[in-house]
């Protein structure tokens, strides 16, 4: 079969990968790189640092710039990946073709972990956050894990916090997917933001997507709710008595505006 003029040319000339790099968020593991090939193909080989080089059936010789290999990495082991620029005709002036390897990649320490959702739940004076561990791109049994059923003891949670109005935001960092406020201002509003926090990573990479904030209500008590039903009481027995007061000084004056003195009773 022969070439096209453009296939000709670039049979023996092939592009190295540029950019290789790993991108991962809850553990769903793409390696990309560019740029688009025109004439040849791309092979990838990843191993496991002191291991033998693997490849994935879905990236040899393909004309993508990517491979997921979630499902290829240990969590806990460190890999690096080779791109190979291969001729799309099994023919080229290079006895081993030209590759750029990745920089290394652990997904247990660099996968970014995204936002959790929360619920808020106010009860009298208490303030519980229930909070759901984030789902992964793992199986296990025939079920997806959640970032506790990997990261186990070593998963935290930090929760910011700030009263509505106010500008001093407290930090809190609990060991469960639950946090309890039991000492917060009554009829205040709170607004809470929760995020993984791993503290046996290195820098950034210990605090995870922040969630977008929940506020609490303000709550307006009632009046018997505010001072309660003695005081309320009391001070409604004190002013029906001053009202009593009130009305009996009243019917005395008119009294004895209408009884007559001695010198009227003389005739």
């Amino acid at each position: 079969m022969s070439l096209s003029p453009l296939e000709s040319l670039e049979v023996g000339k092939l592009t190295k990968a540029t950019n290789v790099s790993w991108s991962s968020y809850n553990f769903k593991t793409i390696l990309s790189w560019g740029p688009k090939p025109v004439s040849y193909t791309y092979t990838v080989e990843f191993s496991r640092v002191g291991k033998d080089k693997l490849r994935n059936p879905h990236c040899i010789r393909s004309t993508e710039t990517e491979c997921d290999l979630t499902n290829e990495l240990d969590v806990k082991g460190v890999y690096s990946a080779d791109v190979l620029s291969e001729s799309l005709h099994g023919t080229s002036d290079y006895v081993e073709p030209p590759f750029t390897r990745s920089k290394k990649f652990c997904p247990y320490n660099d996968t970014l972990i995204g936002s959790p959702e929360f619920k808020l739940k106010v009860n009298e004076n208490k303030t519980v956050l229930i909070i759901h561990d984030p789902i992964t791109a793992l199986h296990k049994d025939g079920r997806s894990l959640n970032i506790r059923d990997v990261f186990k003891k070593n998963l935290k949670y930090k929760i910011a916090y700030i009263k509505a109005g106010s500008t001093g935001k407290k930090m809190l960092i609990v060991d469960e997917s639950k946090a309890e406020f039991n000492n917060l201002d009554e009829d205040q509003s709170y607004c809470f933001s929760v995020a993984a926090y791993i503290p046996s990573r290195k820098g950034d990479k210990r605090v995870g997507e922040w969630s977008l904030p929940k506020c609490s209500p303000q709550e307006h008590k009632t009046l018997f709710e505010e001072y309660g039903l003695a005081v309320i009481g009391g001070a409604a027995l004190i002013i029906l008595a001053f009202v009593i007061a009130v009305i009996v000084l009243i019917v005395v004056c008119c009294k004895q505006r209408q009884t007559p003195t001695a010198k009227e009773t003389i005739v």
